[in-house]
């Protein structure tokens, strides 16, 4: 098909919400692209290489300028990709149209889609019978096992980039209901101790500053959950000046916060004094009706999960009189019938992407990068043999390579073992 044919196919298979918005989507793009050398590099070996040639690739993720950089790099492999949200109110549109137009790139995503929109769109990408799937979430892997099972055999692996979606397939796995080969990507080192914890801290914190322009310095900070993302959030907004304290179920991670410096409490005792509350789990229903009770007038609520079901959003809206959208851009007034009110973030979506633009780039060009070459290892090995349905990490060698392109992009070099040196790593032999 002719480049310009094929661009028109492309741009009759999306579905954006803002056309018109394509050059400042491209220029967001590039600005992006120049943030992220080592994804960059993979591109332009990709697209010598051509490891995807004639393959169908639907991606579930947020669509950001970070992520049009990815599916350019599986574009510049050969691949025929379809780009949908992983999260309603994640979609950049100018993002969007500046991929339709100026890359050749379907995507189906707007910013705000209800649900019935969010699900037509991961249909379209399943419809389209991909022989590689991304997600973010585990939504398309989810619609994929109870709509499209006749497909699953088709399908090479698909890659899971956060921890929820994660969770989602490690539960799966373990109920026999996994069908298929995935490859956890967000626990790359490369991935989860960068993106998770200084992406999501930045970034979130960043949500939350524009939604609501408060000062962090001196009042509470509450943030429910100390993973990667809690362990982010929690240090970014001590450094602003905030006083954080900490909710854990796990005793481990709540001695780890404690020994960084923070409170730890239940969430009963925290939710009295938060002046901010900020769940970041994946899991659900952590601030909930007893807790709404007990926040102070005022006190702002926001989620940086992946789904919004952190927050019972039911009961919040029960408990309350009326609703007041968009007091601020992307924060909502709760009017309690006690007559307090609580500020909602982004609807109880993510943060960071609801309210803000997500992770910076320069650490998305890690994340992405572990994402291109993982997709590289899930083609070709597959063609010698057939992975097992199971959840499978990203080999080491991968994240090795990824740390060690940042590095050089940054201008940094390290050491390395003298023979010596790994003969005795590799021995037992020598003792005191």
């Amino acid at each position: 098909m002719a480049k310009a044919a094929l661009a028109r196919a492309k741009s009759d298979s999306s579905d954006i919400a803002k056309p018109v918005l394509a050059d400042a989507g491209r220029l967001k793009i590039e600005w992006a692209d120049a943030q992220m050398p080592v994804l960059s590099a993979i591109r332009e070996r990709f697209r010598k290489e051509r490891p995807f040639a004639g393959l169908n690739i639907s991606a579930c993720l947020h669509v950001t300028s970070e992520t049009a950089n990815l599916v350019r790099a599986l574009a510049a492999g050969g691949a025929d990709v379809m780009l949908v949200a992983s999260n309603p109110l994640s979609t950049q549109d100018d993002t969007a149209a500046g991929l339709v137009k100026h890359y050749g790139i379907s995507v189906q995503a707007r910013r705000g889609e209800d649900r019935a929109t969010y699900y037509r769109h991961l249909a379209a990408a399943l419809e389209r019978r991909p022989r590689l799937t991304l997600d973010d979430g585990a939504d398309l892997v989810t619609l994929l096992h109870q709509k499209y099972t006749g497909q699953i055999d088709d399908i090479v692996a698909s890659l899971e980039e956060t921890t929820t979606g994660v969770i989602r397939l490690r539960a799966m796995a373990a109920d026999g209901a996994l069908k298929l080969p995935v490859f956890a990507v967000n626990d790359a080192d490369t991935k989860h101790l960068f993106d998770n914890r200084y992406g999501t801290g930045q970034s979130t914190v960043d949500g939350i500053l524009r939604a609501t322009n408060l000062l962090l310095a001196g009042r509470r900070f509450v943030v429910a959950g100390y993973g990667w993302c809690g362990k982010g959030l929690s240090s970014r907004a001590s450094g602003l000046g905030a006083r954080v304290i900490v909710t854990e179920v796990d005793p481990l991670r709540a001695l780890e916060a404690t020994m960084d410096g923070f409170d730890v409490m239940p969430m009963r005792e925290a939710a009295r004094q938060a002046d901010i509350l900020c769940t970041v789990t994946g899991n659900t229903s952590i601030l909930r009706k007893e807790h709404f009770r007990l926040l102070k007038d005022g006190a702002v609520i926001a989620n940086s999960g992946h789904f919004n079901v952190e927050i019972d959003l039911v009961a919040l809206a029960a408990m309350s009189r009326k609703v007041v959208k968009n007091v601020r851009p992307n924060l909502d007034a709760y009017h309690l019938k006690d007559g307090r009110k609580l500020y909602l973030v982004g609807e109880g979506r993510l943060a960071n992407l609801a309210a803000a633009e997500g992770h910076p780039a320069a650490v998305m060009d890690m994340s992405f990068a572990v994402q291109a070459l993982t997709a590289e290892h899930a083609v070709t090995q597959a063609k010698a043999k057939r992975f097992s349905a199971t959840v499978y990490e990203v080999p080491r060698a991968i994240d090795r390579a990824v740390a060690r392109l940042k590095l050089a992009t940054l201008g940094i070099q390290i050491d390395r073992l003298t023979a010596e040196q790994a003969k005795y790593l590799a021995s037992w032999q020598e003792g005191t």
